[in-house]
């Protein structure tokens, strides 16, 4: 009898709760990095001014006063065009280099702060990681002028820093775009949350359904948002319930429960409060498992935190019955589902 009322009890919760139209997953991708030096193209007198610029930040051969290696040679301008996520051998776009030369001359000659429209152009037109290379520069030289001639302290805004990101992600820049993500930069970028989503969001934008048949992507998926994770850790951005679509997303198209459970303990002892996506993502693996142990505790969960269901909830519990040997009450939960996509037509 107790087993009766259960499952009368999960039927009735399941066929009570609205079904809506809306299945998102978001995944993550990484790129392969490659390194190999090429040729300058600035003066002696610029090279001069990166001397300058490099002891006021504390900077030799690319490592900080404190010990931080900052991974390149700082605020060298001597532009270096290589390339980092391809293997061809790809140097900076003309217009990129007219901007930086026009931004270097207004900071070394002219002595004043480079218009900003100069700063949004540059950003918008990065096409390949040596823009993005010659932008990261121009970034630190603009932040020392401010720093020093105008004893401007703070970093830029923030509207700025999560387009700087969505810049590299779009060139597949990305540890360029982990750099953002450091509390302690030469930059002026200021650590945001809103760009480890974007870094996570546009580098799955990168390689398309690509990364959905090779393995070795997928791991290098796994690796990428960890690293993120411990980015976040470490300069102490809050996470969100954004953040977890993101992993959760992740877990399932990498097959990886375990990581999914690691980080769902941390998301539910945190009492964050986990989107209906997040949810389905979740209940979809279990069901995909055929865990039925934890693909009711979820849906218990999800009951208690919202009455709506998605797609991918209501297909994972239409599934569960049907593992339990259960068709009529699947049968239900599809007959709900398939009029509430009819009346969705209308």
């Amino acid at each position: 009898m107790l087993r009766i009322a259960s499952n009368a009890n999960k039927i009735s919760r399941v066929l009570s709760t609205p079904i809506f139209l809306q299945s998102e997953r978001l995944i993550v991708s990484n790129v392969e990095e490659i390194q190999h030096p090429h040729s300058s193209f600035l003066s002696q007198n610029q090279r001069k001014f990166s001397a300058k610029v490099s002891n006021a930040l504390g900077i030799s051969n690319g490592v900080t006063s404190n010990g931080q290696n900052l991974g390149y040679n700082s605020l060298n301008h001597r532009a270096c065009y290589t390339t980092e996520s391809t293997t061809e051998d790809v140097a900076a776009t003309e217009e990129v280099k007219e901007i930086y030369d026009k931004m270097y001359k207004s900071i070394t000659e002219g002595r004043t702060m480079p218009p900003n429209v100069w700063t949004w152009s540059f950003i918008y037109k990065c096409s390949n990681l040596e823009d993005i290379k010659l932008l990261f520069q121009m970034l630190a030289s603009v932040r020392i002028f401010r720093l020093s001639n105008l004893r401007i302290s703070s970093n830029f805004n923030d509207h700025l820093c999560l387009k700087v990101v969505e810049a590299c992600t779009r060139v597949g820049a990305i540890d360029y775009g982990k750099k953002t993500l450091w509390k302690h930069n030469a930059y002026g970028l200021t650590p945001l949350i809103g760009s480890a989503h974007r870094l996570l969001r546009g580098s799955a934008q990168l390689l398309g359904s690509v990364r959905l048949q090779m393995y070795a992507k997928k791991q290098k998926d796994v690796a990428l948002m960890e690293d993120i994770m411990k980015l976040l850790k470490e300069n102490h951005l809050p996470l969100q319930s954004g953040t977890a679509d993101l992993l959760f997303s992740t877990c399932y198209e990498t097959d990886n429960w375990e990581l999914l459970m690691k980080y769902s303990k941390k998301f539910l002892k945190s009492g964050m409060k986990l989107r209906l996506t997040t949810l389905g993502t979740w209940m979809e693996f279990a069901s995909k498992r055929g865990d039925m142990e934890y693909l009711w505790k979820i849906e218990k969960m999800r009951s208690d935190i919202t009455d709506k269901h998605n797609l991918a909830s209501a297909f994972s519990c239409a599934k569960g019955f049907l593992l339990e040997s259960k068709p009529e009450s699947a049968a239900a939960i599809i007959h709900v589902l398939n009029q509430v996509m009819i009346i969705s037509q209308w």
